[in-house]
């Protein structure tokens, strides 16, 4: 059997952390910053953890990741 290839969009959106949870760059930081007050703007600077339901279907993407 083949070997899996791994979906290079996910691969660049999803990251491994070394204990195995998925880690992604939360959203909004770009567009419309300017209404945004500044604790905001650090707080979505930080990664975030990847919900559960979302994990499996992202695992599946990033078979050796």
């Amino acid at each position: 059997m083949p070997k899996m290839k791994t979906k290079k969009s996910a691969a660049k959106r999803f990251k491994r952390t070394g204990s195995g949870k998925l880690m992604h760059e939360s959203q909004a930081q770009n567009h419309l910053a300017g209404t945004k007050n500044a604790r905001r703007m650090r707080r979505l600077r930080r990664d975030k953890d990847l919900a559960p339901g979302d994990r499996r279907k992202i695992e599946t993407l990033l078979p050796y990741d």
